[in-house]
């Protein structure tokens, strides 16, 4: 119950707000009485944001008027209003997009570019190399930006350079870290690096110029691509570990005679005063240009979001990303089809499914993988999805795919596999722990067939076996016919025999 109230307060906060700034100069009982009612949904423990400036008010305003365009998908549940220009949630593992508010619109991302740079670093790097702080790497970063007063000739170990990049955001660190791996302080090669890896993550409109995001007209992404590297990055369990630290603490040695002791300033963590229980990791950004930024993950009963706000007003970016989070976990659910699925789409390749085993009590030689899932609202069902089914997958070990929309939403994939040659599970398996019990069916197990390569093989033993009949058969009639004239021959023998007895019994 708190936590619906709270998800109805999220909802309800912009116009809140709105209402309250009004008020408060035209209508003072009114004030008065809109302050109340707010009292009574703060009880929940959520702190009351404090008054952004006119400017930012009518920034945030004209955002929450912009159009949502998940909420035009028939069926599809309607999410908050959030202040964010640009809004996303989606699920970590199938990538499908819950919530939509201009997505591919081009963004500047300030710091949450450094989930990239970090990324990039924990593929690349051991965490035990040592990171030397260079003059350019030093001097090239503002003093009025995100630091920890690095000098040139300090070192750090790559595990101290992404607890400061990721919990401090610091600028300097990121430049040392770039110049650290490709040898030179030519940002825009690092730059390279991260153009490649974006694209190979899925990214569709971005562009980076320097590791740190500090503000470049030629540096911009998109909410969407935040969130196709935050697949990535969040799946870094140790990403993630250090974006929830309070802080970090350097001991003194001696390339860093004074030590390191900085404090975490994201709010959304555990112990920030807009912590929410089920985050996972999260990495801000701000600069005057890019207003504040935030790309986060959270994972609630085995289910695992990624949102990411941009061009927010602070603090709505933790409030609008909170109400996004309880969004999601609210009206969406996993549904693993390998037990709960019994029809495929047929295509013109030939390939069909069935429901019987053609082999008998065999094992099936193809299956679906059980770990696969989609995700749908809990308005919806399979009934209401469409599927196509893909032979052309680029894996040795997957004989298909069968991609799933809902409402023409791409909700997920599940992966038709070869079961003597797989490392997942077998349908006999054990289901996953967060996999909804199912009532065992006695109906046998699903298998795709390759009705072409079936009717090849009948043609071909068909053949084979009739050409055996017809040599047999000529054979036969050979060695029939062969005896019969032996038996003829005999016989005439016989008869000659015969007749010359006679001859010599009458002379």
């Amino acid at each position: 119950m708190l936590k619906q109230i709270r998800y109805r307060f999220f909802r309800l906060l912009p116009a809140f707000t709105y209402l309250r700034s009004s008020a408060r100069k035209r209508l003072p009982g009114l004030y008065l009485l809109t302050a109340a009612a707010l009292s009574g949904v703060l009880a929940t423990g959520m702190p009351l944001p404090v008054k952004a400036s006119s400017e930012a008010e009518l920034r945030l305003e004209a955002h929450r008027a912009m159009e949502i365009q998940s909420n035009d998908i028939p069926d599809w549940p309607d999410g908050p209003v959030a202040g964010a220009e640009s809004a996303i949630l989606i699920e970590a593992q199938t990538g499908t997009v819950l919530y939509s508010k201009n997505i591919h619109q081009r963004q500047y991302p300030a710091s949450t570019t450094k989930i990239l740079t970090a990324l990039i670093a924990s593929e690349r790097c051991g965490m035990d190399e040592t990171v030397t702080f260079s003059h350019d790497a030093v001097f090239d970063t503002p003093r009025d930006s995100s630091h920890i007063a690095m000098n040139p000739g300090e070192e750090l170990t790559m595990e101290q350079s992404l607890n400061a990049i990721l919990i401090r955001s610091a600028n300097e660190v990121c430049y040392a870290v770039a110049e650290h791996i490709t040898g030179t302080t030519d940002w825009s090669v690092f730059a390279g690096i991260m153009n490649e890896r974006a694209a190979e993550l899925g990214c569709l409109d971005s562009h980076f110029v320097n590791p740190n995001g500090l503000p470049d007209e030629n540096h911009y992404t998109t909410a969407y691509d935040l969130a196709m590297i935050g697949r990535a990055f969040f799946a870094n369990e140790m990403l993630c570990k250090i974006t929830l630290s309070r802080r970090i603490d350097f001991p003194a040695t001696e390339k860093l005679p004074s030590g390191k002791l900085e404090n975490n300033i994201m709010k959304i963590i555990p112990g920030g005063e807009y912590a929410y229980e089920y985050l996972v990791g999260c990495k801000t950004g701000y600069t005057d240009i890019a207003r504040s930024c935030l790309v986060s993950c959270a994972e609630k009963d085995g289910m695992k979001l990624i949102c990411v706000v941009m061009h927010d007003e602070a603090p709505y970016q933790y409030l609008d990303t909170i109400a996004l989070f309880e969004y999601g976990f609210s009206n969406f659910e996993k549904v693993y089809v390998a037990q709960a699925d019994d029809r495929y789409s047929i295509d013109n390749t030939g390939l069909f499914y069935s429901g019987n085993d053609i082999f008998g009590s065999s094992q099936p030689f193809l299956s679906l993988n059980q770990d696969d899932f989609l995700m749908l609202p809990r308005t919806a069902s399979l009934a209401d999805t469409e599927s196509v089914i893909s032979y052309d997958t680029g894996d040795e070990n997957q004989a298909a795919v069968i991609s799933y929309t809902c409402q023409d939403v791409p909700v997920g994939s599940i992966r038709v596999i070869f079961s003597a040659n797989r490392e997942g599970h077998s349908l006999f398996d054990t289901a996953p722990e967060d996999m909804p019990s199912i009532e065992p069916t006695p109906e046998k197990p699903v298998i795709f067939v390759n009705v072409a390569y079936i009717l090849i093989g009948t043609g071909v033993l068909a053949g084979l076996v009739l050409i055996v009949m017809i040599v047999r058969a000529i054979l036969r009639n050979y060695q029939f016919a062969d005896r019969n004239r032996r038996h003829r021959r005999e016989k005439n023998g016989r008869k000659e025999w015969k007749r010359r007895n006679r001859r010599m019994y009458k002379k």
